[in-house]
Order: C-alpha cells, then sequence, then structure tokens
C-alpha cells in the first residue's frame, strides 16, 4: 500500500481549473465583499489568489485535497453546486 494521496480525476481536474481561473477569485473577492459587509478599499479585487480559492473550494466541501472530489459524491456534488453559481455569476457580469 503506497502513503502517496490518490491523484485527482476528472472532477479534481475541473476544480484544479476552476481554482487558476481570475475570475474565480474575483467571484470570492466579490462574494466575501457582500457577505461581510467589506468595503472595496479594504477587499480590492484580485485579493484572492490561485491557494485561497483552494483553500476555499476545501473548506467549502469538507475536503482535504481536490482529490478527495472523485471519491466523495457528496463533496463532488457541493462543487458542482459553486461551479455552476460561479457560472451563472460570470454570465451576469458580461
Amino acid at each position: 500500500m503506497s502513503d502517496q494521496q490518490p491523484k485527482g480525476g476528472p472532477v479534481a481536474r475541473a476544480a484544479a481549473m476552476l481554482c487558476q481561473d481570475p475570475v474565480f477569485g474575483l467571484f470570492l473577492d466579490r462574494r466575501r465583499r457582500h457577505k461581510f459587509g467589506i468595503s472595496e478599499e479594504d477587499l480590492p479585487d484580485g485579493t484572492h489568489n490561485a491557494q485561497d480559492a483552494r483553500d476555499w473550494l476545501c473548506a467549502a466541501c469538507q475536503i482535504q485535497s481536490r482529490a478527495d472530489l472523485d471519491s466523495n459524491p457528496r463533496a463532488a456534488a457541493k462543487f458542482r453546486q459553486i461551479r455552476n453559481r460561479v457560472n451563472r455569476w460570470r454570465s451576469r457580469q458580461a
């Protein structure tokens, strides 16, 4: 048996791509400002980077690694819900 973490499958790869997307970081910036009543001056656009996005996504899906998304149906469903919200938000921004 190997001590290495499992590599991610298609859902984990989709999550990695989302975390690398600057629009997702912008979504997180604006979401956080709205949720906590923070001004744009205190939390400017571009604050969330790919690592922040990864950390937020893992916390939201209650997983340790994005690779867990391919073996945890509940986490995968939560990820799809998040990705759908981001895509709807993205379409309203255009």
